[in-house]
């Protein structure tokens, strides 16, 4: 099954989605890994930040996108970000360790 790069995709979901993209960022010299703003940029904001081919960059994550399984083992949503925390030991208040 194709998938298709959505337009409106952000470079953190990109990379969430698809682990595989991340050689493809890197490679690109972007260093969006951990970056604040890849939350908010689009494929197309990237490339105009970083004065990268725009068209080359779709290539490029279009490519690992097909051959990666699209699977993560990151957590999706909220729901599951909370049941890791529920997970979490608690310390009292005030307790340091």
């Amino acid at each position: 099954m194709k998938r298709k790069l959505n337009d409106d995709a952000t470079m953190d979901r990109i990379m969430r989605e698809t682990p595989a993209a991340i050689r493809v960022i890197l490679q690109h010299g972007m260093l969006c890994v951990g970056c604040p703003i890849a939350s908010f940029h689009t494929v197309s904001d990237a490339a105009r930040e970083h004065d990268l081919d725009e068209d080359q960059l779709r290539r490029d994550l279009e490519a690992a996108i097909e051959a990666g399984d699209g699977t993560s083992s990151l957590p999706r949503g909220p729901r599951q970000s909370r049941a890791v925390d529920a997970a979490r030991p608690r310390r009292p208040f005030g307790v340091r360790s």
